[in-house]
């Protein structure tokens, strides 16, 4: 298996380095290794996900808004009609 920085792999990724060493240290990259002060991380490591990735959630204004376009009645909400 061959091994690439912390630097060749934020190129690779278009993420700052300090990002990956926070992958690799939360043990989020399989297989890097931590020799001393420097990882070493699997040529072929995929990136992790974001853990504070927004979701496709829809806002409260957009569900008023679809509520609305829909003409819902009653609830604290639609007491204006």
């Amino acid at each position: 298996m061959e091994y690439v920085s912390v630097a060749k792999m934020a190129e690779k990724w278009g993420i700052s380095e300090r990002s990956v060493r926070n992958y690799c240290a939360l043990g989020r990259i399989a297989d890097a290794k931590l020799i001393g002060k420097t990882w070493y991380i699997p040529e072929n490591a995929q990136k992790p996900d974001r853990v504070n990735k927004k979701k496709d959630t829809p806002s409260l204004l957009q569900i008023l808004r679809e509520q609305k376009a829909a003409k819902m009645t009653g609830g604290t909400l639609h007491h204006r009609g």
